[in-house]
């Protein structure tokens, strides 16, 4: 991404970011890179994924896409079930489960 999560340093990137938080995505489960401190990551991973756009997506090494194939599974469903097939969202807290009182 450009920039980092706290401090997004372009649309496409503070988007992204918000999208993995209205999915839940569990901050300890992903990292993010700031293309803008290294122009080898920057050139490589429009390379390696073959995506022209920045920030990209990746699910356990696998390349999802960028911000607007991101909105696009967001509103179609088809990013939460990724995400929660991968085990990245953020596990309900059990004292927020039913209790039962003695």
């Amino acid at each position: 991404m450009k920039g980092t999560p706290e401090t997004p340093q372009c649309g496409f990137s503070r988007a992204s970011i918000q999208i993995l938080g209205l999915q839940g995505v569990n901050p300890q489960k992903f990292t993010a890179f700031n293309v803008l401190e290294d122009e080898e990551l920057r050139g490589g991973i429009k390379e390696y994924s073959d995506w022209p756009t920045i920030p990209q997506l990746y699910v356990n090494k696998e390349f999802v896409g960028g911000t607007d194939i991101m909105m696009s599974m967001h509103q179609d469903g088809t990013l939460a079930k990724l995400l929660e097939e991968k085990g990245v969202l953020v596990e309900a807290d059990e004292s927020d489960a039913s209790s039962t009182s003695s």
